[in-house]
């Protein structure tokens, strides 16, 4: 499948194995290039869908030196969402568990914006999801802080890891996406490069 990407190179710009791990459900063929402490910042007049899509695009400028005819970049962001504040990764433990307290018992939205990038062509889009909780005891939400230690993931879970199966309720949308990458749509914009 993707035969019209078989004259590419692709590079994944991330160093999230959840995002490696889903490219490779497709069988696409790609290397993994990162650059360190790119800049993750955006305008605070920005909304929702607009924010990662924001982070994706930066993230994929920060690689132009490495397109040149026959590669294709892709780049992502994942935020979660709830009453309109944004909650990316945490700082440290405290930050983690304070944004599952938020979390515990209401329904959050989680938006990954994508970028695909050649010399040529760029496309940028997004996917939301949303996420019901359980309500969680302090208990819980420690044990899971202390034991999986989400401080690469935004909103402070990984939906496939212990307190997806306890917390998680209910979901809308992709569960790829809350993975960290929506492979489907991501799919879908590869065959129309």
């Amino acid at each position: 499948m993707l035969e019209n990407l078989d004259n590419y190179k692709i590079l994944l710009a991330s160093n999230s194995p959840r995002r490696r791990e889903l490219l490779e459900g497709i069988d696409i063929n790609y290397n993994v290039v990162t650059i360190p402490d790119i800049d993750e910042s955006y305008p605070k007049e920005l909304k929702g869908e607009k924010i990662p899509e924001y982070i994706a695009k930066k993230k994929a400028d920060a690689y132009l030196s490495l397109l040149d005819n026959g590669t294709i970049i892709i780049t992502a962001d994942t935020v979660v969402i709830l009453d309109g504040v944004i909650y990316g990764k945490p700082k440290d433990e405290q930050d983690a568990i304070n944004m599952l307290l938020q979390l515990s018992g209401k329904t959050h939205k989680v938006i990954t914006g994508v970028c695909i990038r050649s010399k040529e062509k760029e496309v940028l889009f997004s996917s939301i999801s949303s996420v019901t909780f359980a309500k969680l005891t302090l208990d819980e939400i420690k044990y899971y802080v202390s034991l999986y230690k989400p401080f690469d993931k935004a909103g402070s879970y990984g939906i496939q890891e212990w307190i997806g199966y306890i917390a998680v309720e209910r979901i809308e949308g992709s569960y790829f996406n809350i993975m960290g990458l929506p492979i489907q749509k991501l799919y879908t914009e590869l065959k129309k490069f």
